[in-house]
């Protein structure tokens, strides 16, 4: 059975949740891949909404196995809260999920360093991070200073080291952010309580996958965020902590990138981003204010109102190259219903010079101005269509148009938040 990895292609939020959600019946086994705890995925199933932070979209459906790999950097107290919720709320979560014994792990002192470096950082360097420790989390994966699941499961190993690591991170915090300590004690108890809870769902995942390969299982890859929050190829310093494209699925998993044998793009009919950061076709008016509130654009993980703005098709560009996309999934097109015309930003004006690429400074992007092109609006509720016959002409054309900017074949469109409200695109259509 083939494998398939859904990424984002903006700025996160475009709705990979329900997609991963409704390919999960086709797929044996979900996988996360990167990210933390930053990343959440809202997916509604029958009037019932789970906001996802760790635990892959896939648990919500029976029968399948759900994975959180080593990218993943991962708070084991936010995961045990997060398992305790969904059994609470019905959903079977055991021996249906594992987790890597290479992932690392988010400390307190990671969560309060976050928190100090973006109250130091001024005005417009702001970052936006969601202060749940991930920067400083990957920081210490690569600064070779950080602890791994399997880690702490080793209570001896870990009750002799983590003392030394919080001193370390207390100077800091104490010394040069100004802030308060966390508590040696307190830091190691909660870790210790939560790596029991944990230790039953923790293993070698990448040997784990390896063998579903082996035994035909049909994989989906789940990713956080977007392509344009990509540590290497999003608005650079505004970004997030890993590498956000398809190209973090081998490394973030164990897994040769040749195991991924289709990529399905998700791009939201307009755009959002949260936090800080260039954004060239942000509409603050009332056009902004109009797609925020008929799309529900707050985040899952923050309640943060997203900015919002007309489709980018430069950033589609971009995305699409980078992930080798061979299909596009595009959600919440019935929020434009109520629009007559709507635009897309199909290139850039840059210091005076047209542009189609998406430059590679935060500065650049910021002085680009968009080239729009205006297309009729439908003025229809879409909310109903589950074929695609039942769209109006004028909306296929717009889906039309995005394909052929973004280069490359839109296959789904999502109409609404329920796991049904999407159209499957055939090839004749």
């Amino acid at each position: 059975m083939k494998t398939m990895a859904v990424v984002g292609l903006q700025w996160g939020d475009e709705g990979k949740g329900k997609i991963v959600d409704l390919l999960s019946r086709q797929h044996d086994v979900i996988v996360r891949c990167q990210g933390g705890s930053n990343a959440g995925h809202t997916v509604v199933v029958e009037g019932e909404k789970y906001a996802l932070h760790l635990v892959p979209s896939g648990i919500l459906t029976p029968g399948k196995m759900n994975v959180i790999g080593n990218g993943v950097v991962i708070d084991p107290v936010g995961l045990v809260e997060e398992i305790e919720d969904l059994r609470g709320r019905g959903v079977a979560v055991g021996e249906n999920l594992m987790v890597s014994d290479r992932a690392h792990v988010v400390m307190s002192y990671h969560r309060a360093l976050d928190r100090a470096q973006e109250r130091k950082r001024s005005g417009g360097a702001k970052i936006g991070t969601t202060g749940r420790g991930i920067g400083p989390t990957y920081a210490d994966k690569y600064r070779r200073g950080g602890f791994r699941m399997g880690d702490i499961l080793d209570r001896g190993f870990f009750e002799r080291v983590v003392a030394e690591r919080v001193a370390e991170n207390n100077f800091l915090l104490r010394e040069y952010f100004g802030v308060e300590e966390v508590s040696p004690e307190g830091t190691a108890a909660e870790i210790v309580r939560a790596a029991d809870f944990l230790r039953p769902l923790v293993t070698d995942t990448a040997l784990q996958l390896r063998k579903f390969i082996a035994e035909g299982k049909g994989i989906l890859f789940e990713g956080a965020q977007g392509a344009l929050l990509d540590i290497d190829y999003g608005t650079y310093p505004y970004v997030t902590s890993s590498n956000t494209t398809a190209a973090g699925i081998a490394t973030g998993t164990g897994l040769p990138p040749s195991a991924i044998s289709e990529v399905l793009g998700v791009l939201k009919a307009y755009t959002t981003r949260v936090g800080t950061g260039p954004f060239p076709t942000e509409q603050e008016n009332d056009v902004g204010e109009k797609l925020r509130e008929s799309g529900g654009e707050y985040g899952a993980t923050t309640g943060r109102p997203r900015r919002c703005g007309w489709f980018d098709a430069v950033v589609a560009r971009h995305s699409v190259g980078l992930n080798g996309c061979t299909g596009i999934a595009l959600t919440k097109i019935d929020v434009l219903d109520g629009f007559e015309t709507v635009k897309v930003c199909t290139a850039y004006e840059l210091d005076g010079r047209r542009i189609e690429h998406f430059p590679a400074g935060a500065a650049a992007v910021e002085r680009c101005k968009p080239v729009y092109e205006e297309i009729s609006g439908w003025k229809v509720d879409t909310s109903e269509a589950r074929e695609w016959a039942d769209l109006p002409a004028e909306a296929k054309l717009y889906v039309a148009r995005l394909e052929k900017l973004a280069g490359c074949r839109v296959t789904m469109v999502s109409v609404g938040r329920e796991r049904s409200a999407v159209i499957m695109r055939s090839e004749g259509h």
